[in-house]
This record gives C-alpha cells, structure tokens and sequence, in this order.
C-alpha cells in the first residue's frame, strides 16, 4: 500500500510515519485552502493571512488525522493486537496492525475509536470557533478552528460509510462476524460493499471529469480505486491468514540448503552458485556452523578480472534479522515477517546453526491448496 515513508515522532510508543504522498496532499490542502475555501468564507482579507490560515489548517488536519489513527492504535493495543504505527498517505492515515482482533466486540470497539476521536475533535474545534468570536483579533485562529470542525465532520460521515476498510466497514464487519459467526465471510460481504462502493465513486469521478470538474473527477477515481483494492486486498489477506494458522513452520523448512564456504573463490561463487541456482542471497557456512551472508550484489564491487584471486568470506556480512527466523515460529509469523521485510526466503535458523530453508513460494503453494480443498467442501455440502 505504501511507498517509502518516514518516521516523524512516536506518540506514547506508537510510530507515526508520512508516505511521500500525503506531502503531496499537504501542499494541495494547503493550496486550496489559501486560494478557495478561506477566501470564499472570509472575503477582504490579505494573501499573506490565507496563506497563515491554511499552514495552520493543514497542521490541524494532519494532528485530526493522527488522533483518529491514534485512537484506533490505542483501543488495539488494549485488545492484545501488536501495532506497527501509523502512516499518512494518499487517502489520509491508517493503524498498522500485525493481527486481525480476536472477536466481533473487539473489531467493533478498534473500528469505533476512530470516528469518536473525530467527533470530539470537531465538536471542540466548532466550540472553540464559538468562543473566539467575541475575542478581537482572533479571526485567523478562529477560522482555523471553523475549518478543522468542518472536516472532521465530513471525516466522520465519509468514515461511517459501510464500505470495507472504511470504519463503517469495520464496524458492519464486526455486526456480521456476531451474526454468521465467521470472519472470513463477514469480511467477504463487507468487502464486496466496499468494492461496490468504490465503483460508484469510480463513477462519480468520471461524471465529475466530463462536467468540467477535472481535480474533483480525478480524485474520486483515484479515491474509487484505492478503495476497490483495499476491499479486495483486505479479503485476501484473511484468506492467507486463515489457511496459515496453527501450520508448524516445520512443514516448509527445506532442509537441504545451497550453502557456501568461505574458501570460495568469487569466481566458483559466480559459476557454480549464482549462475545455477538464481538466488539473490546465499548464507555461508563454515564447519557446520552459520557465519554470514553473501549477496549475489557484492560481486560487482569485485573487478571482473580479480575474481578468482578473492573469495567469498571478503564478501560475507553479518546475516540480518529480517533474513532469519526461528524453528519455534508458526507459517503466520514466517508469512508476516516476508511480507514486512520483502524477501521471499527466510533461513531456519537456531543457537547459529542452519537448520533449513523456507520459502514464500511453498507457503502460497500450500494457501492454494487449502482454499481450493475448502471451496469443494463447500460446493460438496451445498449439494
């Protein structure tokens, strides 16, 4: 979902990153309010005052966002769900969460968090609008207040719209999870309301678009999109949830592995291992036990000419955190550590010796195999 992101602060342990899209957002916010709505609203003034207006009204907006995720983050964490932070992107901001909750309360308490932080956020940004009314000189503060009250409003609104991932859509997941008594159908329906949902604002985008209104019309493509294929990806991803839990992590471990000593010269390196076998890393072994690392990448900064006069052990590193895992671990653990990390093969790792490999590729294989036996089952019951 995102792309490269930085870290701006921790709030009471959670992470809070920005995707480089939200900056982009920012600045758009940031243009319209100084150039449409604030002027539009409070004619007369300068240039320079809407501009310090909407500076104010963006950093009120990304702090609105923040606590909205916040309060999601929080009321998670008390569930017993790991959080990994919160991001701002494209569409606004998202709790990254390791796990789905344990039960319909406490998917429906995590999705409801949201929308009440921002129904307080705009019922003190509307009070405090009230208030500097009667204060002189309070204008600039008290259109900002005018404004945060307003969006978080429509936050509210937009949120509770029963469209999975939206929170409406949690929360209408979270009522049929209590009914049906299966998670994996509930986010089946709440998914397809999403996608459907995205359609429409598909649809409106592009009336949007043939009337003239082309930002408008592009945005809610975009948003339409965006929504279709987090609807979808959410469905997905509790599908590979379900298929892998409780697997041992045993029933993937390859245990024989193409090790490399580190009397290897990079020639017979390039040749016999990275030519044949196609890998990207390859772990080096040394009298049974594991002593680093070597990606196929650090061969380039060897001369081409040189390579049969230097051997791998100069090129092998510490192994990473994120290229291990240990035999204790189930396939769900092994499968969220890939899919954080972006590696496709983690070495099975323990007190230092190589226990065997697993792969990304054995793990889908055995997701295909469970949703297609359980879909017969399915189709074998209704007959």
């Amino acid at each position: 979902m995102f792309g490269r992101s930085l870290e701006l602060f921790k709030l009471f342990g959670f992470s809070v990153r920005v995707d480089a899209s939200w900056i982009l957002i920012a600045i758009l916010v940031a243009w319209s309010l100084a150039s449409g709505l604030f002027p539009r609203y409070y004619p007369g003034l300068s240039n320079t005052m809407y501009w310090w207006m909407a500076i104010l009204g963006t950093l009120g907006l990304f702090i609105s966002i923040v606590l909205h995720e916040f309060a999601h983050s929080w009321v998670a964490r008390r569930e017993g769900i790991n959080m990994r932070g919160i991001t701002l992107f494209l569409f606004g901001g998202v709790a990254q969460m390791d796990g789905e909750p344990n039960s319909p309360g406490a998917e429906f308490r995590i999705a409801i968090a949201g929308p009440i932080a921002s129904v307080f956020i705009a019922a003190a940004s509307f009070g405090l609008w009230r208030l500097s009314a009667g204060i002189d000189g309070a204008l600039l503060i008290g259109a900002v207040f005018w404004y945060l009250g307003f969006i978080n409003t429509i936050l509210v609104l937009f949120n509770m719209v029963p469209a999975f991932p939206l929170d409406g859509g949690r929360v209408l997941r979270s009522l049929l999870w209590q009914t049906t008594g299966s998670l994996r159908k509930a986010t089946q329906i709440s998914s397809f309301i999403g996608s459907a949902f995205g359609l429409f604002l598909i649809a409106l985008g592009v009336i949007q678009f043939i009337s003239g209104n082309f930002i408008g019309g592009m945005w809610w493509f975009l948003l339409g999109m965006f929504l279709r294929g987090a609807a979808s990806m959410s469905y997905q991803q509790v599908l590979i949830r379900r298929a892998l839990e409780g697997e041992p992590i045993r029933r993937f471990v390859q245990p024989q592995v193409q090790t490399v000593s580190p009397s290897t010269t990079i020639q017979q390196f390039v040749d016999d291992y990275i030519y044949r076998h196609h890998f990207k890393m390859f772990p080096v072994v040394s009298g049974g036990q594991l002593v680093g690392c070597v990606k196929t990448q650090r061969v380039k900064d060897v001369p081409r000419e040189e390579w049969a006069l230097h051997k791998v052990g100069e090129l092998a590193e510490p192994c990473s955190e994120q290229n291990m895992i240990e035999p204790e671990a189930d396939a769900l653990q092994a499968f969220s550590k890939m899919s954080e990390d972006g590696n496709s093969r983690l070495m099975v790792v323990r007190n230092g010796q190589l226990e065997g490999i697993i792969s990304l590729r054995d793990m889908m294989r055995l997701i295909s195999f469970k949703l297609d036996l359980e879909q017969s089952e399915r189709v074998g019951t209704a007959a």
